[in-house]
């Protein structure tokens, strides 16, 4: 009985160690495509952000700012290769070409819901990390410097 129970709590323990990284990466892009992705906005204004940040669950608490990123999966995939991307700093890639972007930024000084937002729709190179040549963290303070 003893025995049973400790090769129990044996393989319980070493279970998280032997999970294939590639379900927890998979996990990361799924949530990055939740979060950051949204191939074919209908519109592009405030309540196109109050309505996205409620349906892809980032208003409880209130997200302050988060970005939807407009275009294919390929194409933001093709950032963490050399197709369209580059190294940026440490660990990130900037794309080669832009993307359209609307910017959700939370009005008002509470983050506890209701949520409102104020949409900023513009087109910028994005800068994301990847892990296994997927994409798993949008980086909201890259801006492009202004010419």
């Amino acid at each position: 009985m003893m025995m049973g129970l400790g090769l129990l709590l044996l393989v319980f323990m070493l279970g998280p160690c032997l999970t294939p990284p590639t379900l927890a990466q998979d996990g990361r892009y799924k949530h990055f495509l939740n979060q950051h992705y949204d191939a074919k906005p209908s519109g592009r204004n405030d309540a196109y952000c109050d309505t996205m940040m409620r349906r892809r669950g980032l208003t409880s608490p209130c997200k302050d700012t988060n970005t939807f990123i407009h275009g294919t999966s390929n194409n933001i995939k093709a950032v963490c290769e050399d197709k369209n991307g580059v190294p940026y700093g440490a660990n990130l890639r900037r794309s080669k070409s832009p993307f359209q972007v609307t910017t959700c930024k939370l009005r008002g000084g509470s983050n506890q819901p209701p949520c409102r937002y104020r949409a900023t729709a513009g087109s910028r190179d994005i800068v994301i990390a990847c892990e296994r040549g997927l994409p798993v963290h949008f980086d909201e303070s890259f801006y492009p410097p202004k010419p």
